[in-house]
């Protein structure tokens, strides 16, 4: 009989690649998954090889938010069958942890970012305090606790005494195809300028968006794509028509994966500039910056701690100086003027593309859960 993992996680699962790629990993050695989700109003259908659920939640922000989603989850789950509960991320650890205590099934704790140090919470004492007290106890109960980068597997281990926390990058699992991205008037992109991108989900602030955006004022025949979603893009919209810059600037809304990628592989300069202004993100190895390797395109990131790892382990990229946007200009430019180094990164981002495989990143994740499967 198949092994049941029932899988949770706060978003619409739209644009969630990691949990895509979690369950198709499970799905694919033999378990029967059941995924929950969010509901989101203009979401579009999800068509997966396994049971999709998303809840239509009456709250859509803040701690009703949150304790509604834990209800929901709980009751879901409380007379489902299942052999595993996967919880992503703190929002969802709470029911989770729960009916792994009273059903007595294992769980894994996935945490995609280190939660309790998120820059929407911080300077709010009792929220920050109430997320670190769930976190204490909720994580005692998962059997295997898995997060995104060695930075924050530390931080983890330290905080709560664990003895180990396994880390799984959030590299792509379909390189090969993104090598080569479609012509540029398909997507009426301009073939005459050099192209910059920002993409992501999460286009919030400190992330050295609006830096980057004052940068173009210094930047001649240069487009900036931003793609995805965000708290920041209402007032990054408003800068830029502020400024006059419309013709450079150009916003583009979240997509499916791989039509994304279509832009990501037809760009000259992928940018991840995030600001060391708190631990979560002084820390963080963004999604992005995969995304861009994986299409075969050169980086520039901010001095923080994985990126710069990252990037000179690799050889895809350089490492922004400052968030000046004088000097972002300047070394934006002077990237984009070396086409001996661009050609140089695009090999070396063609290579570590074709090691940067989720088959082999998660493999020891999934060894682990079959092994609690087992026990």
């Amino acid at each position: 009989m198949k092994k049941r993992i029932a899988v949770s996680v706060s978003n619409d699962l739209i644009t969630d690649q990691r949990v895509r790629k979690q369950c198709d990993s499970l799905h694919s050695a033999g378990c029967e998954l059941l995924l929950l989700g969010r509901l989101l109003p203009g979401t579009t259908a999800i068509e997966r090889p396994y049971r999709v659920e998303r809840f239509s939640m009456l709250f859509r922000r803040k701690a009703f938010f949150y304790a509604e989603l834990n209800i929901r989850l709980f009751f879901r789950l409380l007379f489902a069958r299942f052999d595993l509960l996967y919880a992503n991320d703190l929002d969802t650890l709470p029911a989770n942890a729960l009916l792994s205590l009273l059903r007595r099934k294992p769980l894994v704790y996935d945490s995609h970012e280190f939660f309790t140090e998120v820059p929407e919470i911080q300077g709010r004492a009792w929220v920050k305090a109430i997320w670190k007290l769930l976190e204490r106890t909720c994580i005692a109960r998962a059997r295997l606790v898995i997060t995104v980068n060695a930075s924050i597997a530390r931080l983890l281990r330290e905080r709560y005494g664990l003895s180990e926390v396994l880390v799984v990058r959030n590299v792509p699992d379909m390189v090969p195809e993104f090598q080569q991205g479609p012509d540029r008037s398909e997507l009426d992109l301009p073939e005459g300028k050099k192209i910059l991108l920002v993409q992501g989900s999460g286009i919030n602030v400190d992330r050295g968006v609006e830096e980057l955006i004052s940068a173009m004022a210094y930047l001649s025949d240069v487009l900036l794509l931003i793609i995805g979603r965000g708290d920041a893009l209402p007032g990054l919209k408003r800068q830029v028509d502020e400024m006059g810059i419309g013709d450079r600037v150009r916003f583009i809304d979240r997509m499916p994966y791989r039509q994304m990628m279509a832009y990501t592989a037809c760009a000259d300069l992928g940018l991840s500039l995030d600001k060391p202004s708190n631990i979560n993100y002084r820390y963080s190895l963004p999604n992005k910056v995969f995304d861009y390797i994986a299409a075969g395109i050169p980086v520039m990131v901010s001095d923080l701690v994985e990126l710069r790892r990252l990037v000179e382990e690799s050889g895809v990229g350089v490492i922004a100086s400052s968030h000046d946007p004088q000097v972002l200009a300047q070394e934006i430019g002077d990237v984009l003027a070396d086409e001996a180094a661009l050609s140089r990164f695009r090999q070396a981002a063609g290579k570590a593309a074709s090691r940067l495989s989720w088959s082999v990143e998660y493999a020891g994740a999934l060894a682990s859960i079959r092994g609690l499967l087992k026990g």
